[in-house]
């Protein structure tokens, strides 16, 4: 694969475009008076910003935490804001994939990806998806509570999380506390963050 010359324009374009994203989709959820919140490594940087900005991790998708029974509401506030709604097959699980992709874009990684409320994000999670009800609205979008963030990083599990759960350990955003906290399953799991970090 060709390369080209590092660029801090495109770098700070890339973030942008996801700012960008995030904003309109929020802008669209909220006109139409949709219940909705900002989960994912987005929610996790919010989050972590609060708390020291340098620490933040980039992040390209947006995952947007929504009500099923509201999807035909979500699909015509979302197109009429600019995305197309598409079904994928879900990489590495059973079942397919609710995304919103740019018109101008085919790239997954750049879509919105629709996280439903109370249900399972993998058919293995200890817990299901919170409701986005409780959201903060903060920074022009419902930003997920901190506790439930921590909740679905630590049902989901995958790499992505257990780095996302890190980097808000890293801040002091959850700590040992926590275990006394949550349900035996993920106060494991965090357990198993606090003994070893990165193992």
């Amino acid at each position: 694969m060709k390369t080209g010359e590092v660029s801090w324009t495109r770098m700070e374009a890339g973030i942008e475009k996801v700012r960008l994203r995030l904003l309109r989709a929020a802008a669209a959820l909220r006109a139409a008076d949709l219940p909705y919140a900002i989960v994912g490594g987005n929610a996790v940087a919010a989050w972590v910003s609060r708390v020291d900005e340098a620490a933040v991790r980039n992040t390209r998708d947006v995952d947007i935490l929504v009500r099923r029974a509201d999807h035909a509401k979500i699909r015509a506030a979302l197109e009429g804001a600019g995305f197309v709604y598409r079904q994928l097959s879900a990489l590495g699980r059973a079942g397919k994939m609710d995304v919103y992709l740019e018109r101008d874009s085919v790239k997954v990684r750049d879509a919105l990806h629709v996280i439903w409320a109370e249900e399972k994000i993998t058919p293995d999670s200890p817990e299901a998806a919170p409701d986005p009800a409780g959201a903060e609205e903060t920074g022009g979008f419902a930003l997920v509570p901190l506790a439930a963030l921590v909740r679905m990083k630590l049902s989901a599990f995958r790499d992505k999380d257990r780095m996302h759960l890190r980097d808000l350990l890293e801040v002091g955003l959850i700590d040992q506390s926590w275990l006394t906290r949550l349900p035996v399953p993920l106060a494991e799991r965090l357990r198993l963050l606090l003994e070893d970090p990165f193992g």
